[in-house]
């Protein structure tokens, strides 16, 4: 599987889950909002903070349609109202290299590439509405770096089309497991599908998780996600349509701390670990005598028994081993059996 960097970041399998917490739309065009998210992605140990890059007027025409159930708003109005400045990204972006933790935004049209190519962001994060916009793929496998792609709204033909895109320019790549349902239901998070895309694609695989809660993304760590993708808010009460699905700080914290054990959790090798040994004296069993047991008496159920701890010379599972042979002194009551007492 191959595996790329993000600045000082790697990302793959056999490396710590790269955690990204998404701001998003939700400082709602605030720039002290903004820097606020800043602190508490840092504050939560998040790997990279993520922003999104709108230029309304290049990404979309003028229309009134509304973004689905989550808001009474028009698009539109969303996306022009949560717009920043360019001097405002360029001013996070400097936010974020002070206070060591990576920025990233994800650009909704090639303006915004362009603009964001200005401030020499290191790698582009791409929502899964793109996922077919070839000349905007295009634009961006261009310059090279790394890409996390995002699959919600697409088939697998789709799927493999912008991932071959990509690879042909030779750009690193991960694709994310995505539900774009705002909150999605647990049901229709489909974790197995993070197996398939590491069989198929062999790159890193993570999700994008819109589902309540940190549940679903703790489970694809458990099912081999490199990359978990979780929106982030301040309060869950303001303002906004991705408010109250998104994580508040302490939540985050928790993310973090839950991919960080899991991924920890995820050996496959099955052994007695030196570490179990000083348990494994006390918790197994010796053969134990039952009763007094007299010279060249038999070994049997009824006068053997086991017992713990495993501090004997013969442990537990001998037991059987040792049934039908005879006694060769006087064996006391209680006493753990030694093999000098076996004939």
């Amino acid at each position: 599987m191959k595996d790329f960097q993000i600045k000082n970041k790697r990302i793959g399998s056999s490396h710590p889950v790269f955690v990204i917490a998404e701001a998003g739309i939700n400082h709602n065009g605030s720039i002290r909002i903004a820097k606020k998210m800043v602190d508490i992605a840092k504050k939560a140990g998040a790997d990279c903070i993520k922003f999104q890059t709108h230029i309304t007027e290049k990404e979309m025409v003028k229309t009134n349609i509304k973004p689905g159930n989550i808001s009474k708003k028009t698009l539109w109005s969303i996306i022009k109202n949560c717009e920043l400045t360019e001097k405002e990204e360029a001013q996070i972006n400097q936010y974020c290299k002070d206070k060591k933790i990576i920025f990233l935004s994800t650009p909704f049209s090639i303006e915004a590439v362009d603009r964001l190519e200005k401030i020499r962001m290191p790698a582009y994060k791409i929502g899964s509405g793109e996922l077919t916009n070839i000349p905007f793929l295009e634009h961006i496998a261009k310059t090279k770096k790394p890409v996390i792609l995002s699959t919600g709204m697409s088939e697998m033909n789709e799927i493999k089309y912008a991932v071959n895109l990509f690879k042909k320019h030779k750009v690193p790549l991960a694709v994310l497991q995505t539900t774009s349902v705002y909150p999605s239901d647990y049901r229709d998070i489909n974790l197995g599908v993070i197996e398939q895309y590491s069989k198929i694609f062999k790159i890193p695989i993570g999700i994008s998780d819109h589902s309540i809660g940190i549940y679903t993304a703790l489970g694809a760590v458990a099912k081999g996600a490199s990359i978990v993708e979780k929106h982030i808010t301040l309060d869950k009460k303001m303002p906004g349509p991705d408010q109250s699905l998104s994580l508040n700080p302490e939540e985050l914290k928790e993310l973090v701390k839950g991919c960080r054990a899991v991924k920890l959790a995820l050996g496959n090798s099955k052994k007695i670990l030196k570490k179990e040994l000083p348990v494994l004296r006390f918790a197994r069993e010796s053969v134990v005598t039952k009763n007094r047991i007299k010279k060249h008496e038999i070994f049997s159920e009824g006068n053997l028994t086991t017992k713990r701890p495993n501090t004997g010379q013969i442990p537990a599972k001998s037991f059987y081993k040792i049934i039908g042979k005879k006694a060769k002194r006087d064996i006391p009551e209680a006493k753990q059996l030694s093999y000098s007492d076996i004939l």
